[in-house]
């Protein structure tokens, strides 16, 4: 399908663009209402769309089949009854939303980028005012201009209420651990809020992909590259320069939970040139690392992630429209952990982590 043909699906999102008038701030400890879910649950990588973005989605479709595709415009533009609806079914009280990506980490013009990125985070606020007791939101940022980034973090969490930023992976080739990135992580840290470093392409294709379309995406690569991108920062010191910079990894944590003893036992011995760390990998991982158990039901991974990170550093989310809610609520609900690891995971650590301490839900 070519691009111009993926464009006139925009059209399945035009409702999406209308909006009242943009309040001038939002509340960022908005505090929803009680409800009678057995189990309050706040799930923070859920995704929405519109008309403008449609292009950058498009990006994505290599990795993704044509039904998951064409489901993915009818469903993301929706921030009303039928996503409301599927949240009260599911016992899901309240959810952050983010842009589904690539976005404007696409775009190769850093000034349109810029100003499409503060266009789509106003949009997202005014949607937020008019379900803040159910909706949250994380920034969408243009990272080709880190000041710039940082600047509409600040903006996003101080005047829009957001909890945070999602980031797609790289943007134009680059990596947040480069040494341009010191001013944004730094502006993370002062603000305290996350990070949610999403997956996305890389800028090439490793050979060990070719002639398997199926492991270019979701299957495979989107985890490596993911999991890769969070250990450069690792590695590169920021969250040792940054102690209060935090990032957040979807899909049970990338693979990163099941590796940590083999991180530092082969940092010792790793051609490291002149890199240094004054405490394990591992350290820096569970202290400024939170994973989410989106696109992952399996009791096994689950266990192994709140071992492996610690109780307070994993959180439930769904992946919202790309996977099932009713299989992923359903399996948090009946996970063979603690009552205690399952209100922690559920709603607790979300509430720390994002700030929304002041958020009353049901357990």
């Amino acid at each position: 399908m070519k691009r111009r043909d993926l464009l006139k699906g925009a059209t399945l999102l035009a409702a999406a663009s209308a909006a009242p008038a943009f309040p001038a701030r939002v509340s960022r400890n908005a505090v929803p209402a009680a409800g009678s879910a057995p189990l309050g649950k706040i799930a923070l990588e859920e995704h929405f769309m519109v008309p403008e973005f449609v292009e950058y989605f498009a990006e994505t479709y290599i990795n993704i089949s044509p039904e998951i595709a064409k489901m993915g415009l009818n469903t993301l533009p929706d921030f009303g009854e039928k996503r409301l609806a599927t949240m009260d079914r599911n016992h899901v009280a309240f959810v952050v939303l983010s842009l589904a990506g690539p976005g404007v980490q696409a775009e190769k013009d850093a000034a349109l980028a810029s100003k499409r990125a503060k266009w789509v985070n106003d949009f997202l606020a005014r949607e937020i005012h008019k379900k803040p007791d159910r909706y949250g939101g994380f920034a969408h940022l243009a990272m080709h201009n880190p000041a710039d980034a940082a600047n509409e973090l600040e903006r996003c969490v101080r005047d829009l209420g957001f909890q945070g930023a999602m980031i797609n992976g790289q943007t134009n080739g680059e990596y947040l651990d480069l040494d341009k990135y010191s001013v944004f992580w730094e502006r993370v840290a002062a603000l305290q809020v996350p990070v949610y470093l999403h997956p996305g392409n890389p800028v090439d294709h490793p050979a060990v992909y070719a002639g398997h379309s199926e492991l270019w995406g979701p299957v495979c690569s989107w985890a490596f590259e993911t999991a890769t991108h969070a250990l450069r920062l690792v590695f590169a010191g920021v969250f040792e320069r940054y102690p209060k910079a935090r990032l957040i990894l979807g899909h049970m944590g990338e693979t990163l939970p099941l590796n940590l003893w083999r991180f530092d036992s082969r940092w010792m011995v790793c051609n490291r040139g002149t890199r240094t760390l004054p405490l394990p990998p591992s350290y820096y991982i569970k202290r400024n690392i939170a994973i989410t158990t989106s696109g992952v039901c399996a009791d096994a991974s689950l266990r192994c992630a709140l071992e492996a990170m610690g109780e307070d550093n994993v959180m439930f989310s769904i992946d919202y429209p790309f996977e099932k809610t009713d299989l992923a609520t359903q399996f948090i609900e009946n996970a063979a952990i603690s009552e205690a690891q399952r209100i922690k995971v559920a709603s607790g650590n979300a509430q720390r982590i994002l700030g929304l301490e002041r958020l009353r839900l049901n357990a």
